[in-house]
């Protein structure tokens, strides 16, 4: 079968890979679409951060090369021995965390904080950039008739931004920041609606984003080219309640800080590259919160369920639909190029 593999910065190969079968309390699935991901694009540009290079990954036991894709869904193609609950044709998205069930996160139930965390497509297993991925049967979800096959690629990112959003302290009727409105952040605008934000600030720079973010709920969209995103919000909203950083750019995050109130919180929902720094007194002296999240728990079937009611929609979001022979020039390099692009999915077996 063909798969995108990951081999290092700026190489990633379509090969032809031996197809995986399920072993026990696993299932095969036949991908239908599979979503490039932000943490995608920063494995490409500036990995490896999760993929695992000179040691095998200690729950995957997997090191580069790795198959790569984690946003995806398919059918249920065969099934290992043990796994009930499930069948053959069953259409369903995959939930894609490894995590060890023993260190003391995981004991808690906040497993995608585990010592060991990992993603299959991103720390080894077999990714969504496949024609045919094997996951445990834990991981997958059955999808409700009402959902598109389209529909299940998004789940997985829709789940990041509905769990930021659960973690904030945001009630209804407050004020939100959202900085940078590539595919999380457009979630997390379609989130903050659901949780009744009031106010809803997008700091975008790409026009066709600012433009996507309206559409979505968002109450103003900021150029940060041309107009200050702090005084803006400031402006409009004496500070925000809760601001989100889903940029990833170091420069960001002091301005989210800053576009927040006294008692305000921050969430930093970005995978980094590298350092960012701030003046901790912009902190200390409005007795602000920073608050780090990581991926989602518990949270796929609500995401499904908003899904059901409109939110969240792949209508609104995905941009380009491509085959797997594609997945470099007119996937990842698109990316980088084009701003316009918000979700790209790929068909593994196009």
């Amino acid at each position: 079968m063909k798969a995108a593999r990951w081999h290092g910065v700026k190489d990633i190969r379509v090969e032809d890979t031996e197809t995986p079968a399920p072993g026990p309390g696993e299932v095969a699935i036949k991908v239908a679409w599979a979503g490039i991901c932000g943490s995608d694009l920063h494995e490409y540009l500036a990995g490896p951060i999760f993929v695992p290079v000179d040691q095998e990954h200690p729950l995957s036991h997997d090191k580069a090369p790795i198959t790569m894709g984690h946003e995806y869904c398919g059918t249920i193609a065969s099934l290992g021995g043990g796994v009930t609950g499930l069948a053959i044709g069953d259409r369903v998205t995959v939930e894609p965390i490894f995590a060890c069930g023993q260190c003391p996160a995981c004991r808690e139930g906040k497993y995608n904080l585990c010592d060991s965390l990992g993603f299959v497509g991103l720390s080894g297993g077999h990714g969504g950039f496949a024609e045919v991925s094997v996951v445990p049967a834990r991981m997958v979800h059955k999808m409700p008739d009402a959902l598109s096959m389209e529909q299940g690629a998004l789940v997985e990112p829709a789940a990041v931004a509905l769990h930021a959003v659960r973690m904030s302290r945001i009630k209804a009727g407050d004020t939100a920041a959202v900085f940078g409105a590539g595919p999380i952040g457009l979630l997390v605008v379609e989130a903050l609606r659901v949780a009744g934000a009031a106010q809803i600030h997008v700091v975008e720079p790409s026009p066709e984003r600012r433009r996507k973010a309206l559409e979505l709920g968002a109450t103003t969209a900021i150029d940060p080219t041309t107009d200050d995103p702090v005084a803006r919000i400031r402006e409009a909203t004496g500070g925000a309640h809760v601001a989100f950083e889903v940029t990833g750019v170091p420069r960001v995050l002091p301005q989210c800080i800053d576009s927040t109130r006294h008692e305000g919180q921050t969430l930093i929902v970005s995978i980094w590259e590298g350092d960012a720094a701030f003046h901790p007194n912009t902190v200390v002296l409005k007795e602000r919160q920073l608050l780090g999240t990581i991926a989602y728990r518990n949270v796929y079937p609500a995401v499904m369920a908003l899904m059901a009611q409109g939110y969240f929609s792949a209508d609104k979001l995905v941009t380009k639909r491509i085959p797997i022979a594609e997945i470099v020039d007119q996937g990842f390099e698109a990316l980088v190029a084009e701003k316009s692009q918000v979700k790209i999915l790929v068909n593994p077996s196009d």
